[in-house]
């Protein structure tokens, strides 16, 4: 008994209060992103998953083994540093570092070819499609050096302004040797 409960009503009241938060941490934890990123090793997300898998493995210690409170805390504590660990190395460090989005920059667009679907007119805007690991891409297209270019042709990306891409006409040149 602790302050008139018992030790396994205690590990069960924290694992579902805590349960709780980490269900709403994962719906809205991107509110909190900015809030621990000048702190390293503060990650509300491994913190959590800690008091979590602490409070769970000291209420099952507590309900199916004879240990005293005391070891049964210290093991809860030692399962809880072991699986968080991994949980931190295995699962969250991999899942932050990955970046495969759907999205892209206009700079990522810089220096890929592409092909005219709608011609580029002498000082207007045309339409060009980017194929690309995430899809093909429309972007509204003018002419780099002032030419028209009609349909079909394949151009090459020279920047990208305010949406608009300024391509030029793709010419690839082979070195003699592979001709």
């Amino acid at each position: 008994m602790l302050f008139g409960f018992s030790i396994t009503m205690i590990y069960m009241t924290i694992l579902v209060i805590i349960g709780s938060c980490t269900l709403l941490y994962l719906f809205f934890g991107d509110l909190t992103d900015g809030v621990s990123e000048g702190i390293p090793f503060f990650d509300p997300a491994v913190i959590l998953a800690f008091i979590t898998i602490t409070a769970a493995s000291g209420y099952l210690f507590e309900k199916f083994t004879a240990w005293s409170s005391l070891l049964v805390f210290i093991a809860a504590l030692f399962c809880s540093s072991i699986l968080t660990a991994l949980l931190y190395f295995f699962l969250l460090i991999p899942l932050r570092s990955a970046e495969v989005s759907l999205a892209y920059t206009d700079a990522s667009l810089e220096g890929q070819t592409a092909k005219v679907i709608v011609p580029v007119p002498l000082g207007g805007f045309g339409e060009i499609i980017i194929e690309s690991v995430n899809g093909i891409i429309a972007k509204r297209a003018a002419s780099f050096h002032e030419v028209e270019i009609p349909y079909g042709t394949e151009v090459l990306i020279i920047e990208v302004k305010e949406g608009t891409a300024f391509v030029a006409i793709y010419e690839q040149t082979w070195p003699e040797y592979l001709n």
